[in-house]
């Protein structure tokens, strides 16, 4: 067995070392040359305003002065700023409840639009659509929608005796309207694990049923593990989306009331166009990035639990 693996491993390194034919250099080079306009792309609008930010969030700098060098300055402004820490537990509550929200949203819009019936590409179609409306078009509607005086949720919650709200006037309520916002865009989230549901093949369903399974057994011993790659795809896909909520605060609410909507992406904006801090805000983008990326990471890693990518696992 040893010389066996052995002989196995020499032979690999053997591969390894082999070096390019003629065929295999020139394949290379057309694929390089097909593919530097994306190089090209990526250097220009992400590798080089991410080293450009670095670089930045060391300085005090305005955008119209000359930056002056700071150091570590920024970074340390940032960890004892009690306006940072409060918008990053706002992003933090945000994300808590609007990702799994939106993801258990998503998969029964999903499970809605798999149903073999023959108007199935209409209910589709409608259940898609939200999703298609700008971010910044429905936060004017919610400002209509949870107006006290007219809004209509406040008229339909009087027909059962509840009193008037003042959503938005409120930290916690104007989060939860922002929350609710976000899953009108649940339709996009649902066409990707409806593409996965479309993946599981039927005879296993079908097995399932013979073997007395029900619905519910179904759904959390066939379709969950055989959809958890997509899901994880989704999971990251919102975790990043959350990072960068932005628009319903900075139209519906201002990032209040109390800076309870002031979101750490909003808050962001306003210390480099409002304040002219870029070299600040520049460390927030820094910081934004690192965090972002490990929370990736860490869903990543945790994922090896739980994602299944073959029917065999």
């Amino acid at each position: 067995m040893a010389s066996t693996a052995s002989v196995q491993g020499s032979v690999r390194r053997r591969r390894q070392r082999t070096p390019m034919t003629q065929r295999e250099k020139a394949n290379l080079r057309k694929g390089l040359l097909f593919i530097t306009p994306w190089i090209i792309g990526v250097a220009a609008f992400n590798v080089f305003p991410l080293i450009y930010s670095i670089v930045i969030s060391l300085t005090r700098y305005s955008g119209l002065n000359t930056p002056k060098w700071l150091g570590l300055q920024n970074y340390t402004r940032l960890f004892t700023d009690p306006i940072a820490g409060k918008s990053a537990y706002n992003t933090l509550f945000y994300l808590v409840f609007a990702v799994p929200i939106g993801l258990v949203i998503a998969l029964a819009l999903a499970l809605a639009m798999n149903r073999k019936v023959r108007e199935v590409a209409i209910y589709r179609t409608a259940l898609y659509l939200p999703s298609l409306v700008p971010a910044f078009a429905f936060s004017f509607i919610f400002i209509v929608l949870m107006n006290p005086g007219y809004g209509m949720v406040d008229m339909i919650l009087g027909w059962f005796g509840v009193p008037s709200q003042n959503w938005l006037g409120d930290p916690t309520g104007a989060k939860a309207v922002i929350i609710a916002l976000a899953q009108f865009g649940a339709g996009a989230t649902a066409l990707i694990f409806l593409a996965g549901l479309n993946n599981i093949p039927e005879t296993l369903y079908d097995a399932a049923k013979v073997d007395g399974a029900g619905v519910f057994r179904r759904f959390f011993s066939i379709t969950l593990p055989l959809l958890s790659p997509v899901m994880l795809f989704n999971g990251i896909n919102a975790v990043n989306a959350g990072l960068a909520i932005f628009t319903p605060a900075y139209i519906i609410t201002g990032g209040g009331p109390d800076n309870g909507t002031l979101f750490y992406l909003y808050y962001l904006y306003k210390n480099a166009f409002s304040y002219a801090q870029l070299g600040y805000a520049s460390a927030m983008a820094v910081v934004l990035f690192i965090v972002g990326v490990f929370l990736a990471w860490v869903i990543w890693i945790l994922s090896r639990r739980f994602v299944h990518y073959s029917v065999e696992a």
